[in-house]
């Protein structure tokens, strides 16, 4: 908790100094003309969607609900706290394999079937990102997209925000964003967290490529990526007009009402709820369906320690 609470107080700093040194570069003359030829936008390619379909909100939520239980339940396994249970596939169903199922804690279980609905989610967002043409919002198409994300970048931190309206098109830095997570850090995670699984074979090619040490030094990392892009990514859309952005991402809608407001707090309720709800030990009965589960018996109470002779 103190480490937490240091590292969170360094962060405020830095950025109180980040923002200080952004106003005093924006009374600079050649930065002045450097936003101004770069304010932040590189055009759209032709024939690009505009506005956000309602698929898309949806995809928000559950993309959002599914990262929230993925930190959840790779907390619990990161926490190296002692299974509850153990969980074993019955290999009576489908998918059948030639040698026996091996034995899960049924943290990683949980973690497991979290992991498959997220990247069931994912390819269905992939595919639809595709069919509809809205890959063409996400990614980049020319180099300016760089000097127009540093733009965005110095214009946020100095608190003077970018002209910007995100129905018609995003801004570079947000592109960037976007295409960072949606095509790097999604499928690191997705390759990284497969290698660290169960499921990757023990004997084979692929039983030690790419190394297990490399592929744990990554993962975490990478988890921290997605809650860094997603404290920044809350912090802006509340700051540069809560209701309109909460529209475009909730309801799919151009307004300044209350309707995508609505929508995002039952969404944040659900999340809150989710993240109570993700105990092993309460989701057994749901394990017990696809496998076997063992539960364990209650660690021994440490013996208390024997008074100190005066």
């Amino acid at each position: 908790m103190k480490r937490a609470l240091l590292l969170a107080c360094g962060a405020v700093i830095l950025l109180v100094v980040a923002v200080v040194v952004a106003r005093f570069l924006r009374t600079a003359p050649a930065v002045q003309d450097f936003i101004a030829e770069y304010p932040g936008h590189s055009p759209l390619p032709e024939g690009a969607p505009v506005g956000i379909p309602a698929w898309l909100a949806w995809q928000h939520f559950f993309n959002a609900f599914f990262l929230v239980m993925l930190v959840r339940t790779g907390l619990i396994i990161r926490s190296k706290a002692r299974p509850p249970a153990f969980w074993t596939r019955d290999n009576t169903r489908w998918p059948r394999t030639n040698g026996a199922p091996r034995r899960l804690g049924i943290s990683v279980w949980l973690h497991l079937v979290v992991d498959a609905f997220w990247v069931l989610n994912g390819v269905v967002y992939v595919v639809l990102l595709f069919a509809t043409g809205q890959w063409l919002r996400i990614v980049p198409t020319s180099w300016d997209v760089v000097p127009n994300s540093i733009s965005v970048v110095l214009q946020y931190l100095s608190l003077e925000w970018p002209v910007e309206n995100s129905w018609v098109s995003y801004n570079d830095a947000q592109v960037l964003a976007y295409f960072a997570i949606v095509f790097i850090a999604s499928p690191l995670a997705i390759l990284t967290g497969l290698r660290l699984s169960p499921v990757w074979p023990m004997r084979g090619a692929l039983a030690s490529a790419p190394p297990e040490r490399f592929a744990r030094a990554l993962h975490y990392p990478v988890m921290l990526f997605f809650l860094l892009f997603t404290a920044v990514h809350v912090v802006l859309v509340l700051a540069t007009g809560a209701l309109h952005n909460l529209n475009h991402m909730y309801a799919a809608r151009e307004s300044d009402d209350w309707v995508g407001f609505a929508v995002f707090a039952v969404s944040l309720a659900v999340m809150v709820a989710g993240w109570v709800l993700a105990r092993p030990l309460l989701l057994a009965p749901v394990a017990e369906r696809f496998g076997q589960v063992r539960r364990m018996p209650p660690a021994p109470a440490a013996p208390a320690r024997s008074a100190a002779r005066s």
